[in-house]
């Protein structure tokens, strides 16, 4: 089956195509991520601002052009953080689904957070690991934790880049050093406050996915163009995600838009995103984590294929 999914998130709007065979057998057609930042303001207002939902709706037309172009016979929009916080969400959601010929929904954050572990856990061995799957967002991070594929804890937590930037890093370029701090303080308790500390000790493997883990082993491996096939599986270091840091924080976003592997719309959010990434790794008491290119993409790319995600 021929599937496209399209994820609306708080900071990017992005598109997958693809053959699905026999369950997770996933072949890749087409894929494409464009920062949209649709939660901008949403943490002060409380609503979607008309400018973030137009860029989306913009980035939505040239999606549904390539979806036609491949031919999918199935295809969904799956919105999460800044739509559910959204007093306006339901009405975006309506918009994308009439105008756009997607079968848009909002989901939970149990939802989410299975769809988000299967995608990035699916060509892990069943090998009796606890797995933890970080995915840093722009107005939430989750947590998933789980083994043998099946999960057994889930939160999703107030912290995210767009979220943070605002609140800490915003009026300041570069980023002030009290800032950065407040930020690491914040989401220090944050993280550690909602998964327990019992389970955090028991971890052993950390899966991170999402753009805050994709750029930062971009960075790294100083990629231009950027390279999914050597980014999938990257193992990432705390010691070189501080060392990232404090190269980052130092720049202006300007001079962050001319790093080698960073893409310039992720330059205003990168600081806040590599400092979160840093403080999850700490909480977890882990020195690595592995990058993943499989997501919440292709968990909902396998449930739609499968008839568990309605089409």
């Amino acid at each position: 089956m021929r599937v496209a999914v399209v994820d609306i998130g708080t900071n990017s709007t992005r598109l997958l195509i693809a053959d699905v065979v026999a369950g997770d057998d996933l072949k890749e057609l087409f894929r494409e991520s464009i920062v949209t930042r649709l939660g901008e303001g949403v943490d002060g207002a409380g609503r979607l601002g008309d400018a973030p939902m137009q860029r989306v709706f913009d980035v939505l037309e040239h999606y549904r052009v390539v979806i036609d172009e491949h031919g999918a016979t199935a295809t969904t929009a799956v919105l999460t953080s800044a739509v559910r916080d959204a007093a306006n969400g339901a009405e975006f959601t309506s918009r994308v689904r009439a105008d756009y010929s997607l079968d848009a929904r909002t989901i939970d954050g149990d939802e989410e957070a299975a769809l988000t572990f299967a995608g990035a856990t699916s060509e892990r061995p069943h090998d009796g690991a606890e797995v933890v799957v970080i995915d840093i967002g722009g107005g939430s991070t989750e947590f998933v934790v789980g083994r043998d594929g099946v999960v057994s804890f889930h939160v999703s937590t107030q912290a995210g880049v767009v979220r943070q930037t605002e609140r800490h890093l915003r009026d300041d370029d570069p980023p002030p050093s009290e800032g950065l701090q407040d930020l690491a303080a914040e989401v220090e308790e944050i993280f550690e406050a909602s998964v327990p500390a019992d389970l955090r000790e028991r971890v052993e493997i950390a899966v991170a996915v999402a753009g805050t883990a994709t750029q930062s082993a971009a960075i790294e491996l100083q990629l231009d163009p950027y390279d999914p096939a050597r980014v999938h599986g990257h193992m990432l270091e705390l010691g070189t995600c501080e060392m990232l840091l404090a190269r980052l924080a130092q720049m202006t976003n300007d001079e962050r838009r001319e790093v080698v592997g960073l893409h310039p719309d992720r330059a205003p959010t990168i600081v806040a995103g590599m400092a979160m990434l840093i403080e999850a790794m700490r909480a977890f008491g882990l020195d690595r984590v592995e990058v993943s290119e499989h997501d919440i993409l292709r968990g909902a790319a396998m449930s739609l294929a499968s008839g568990s995600l309605p089409a």
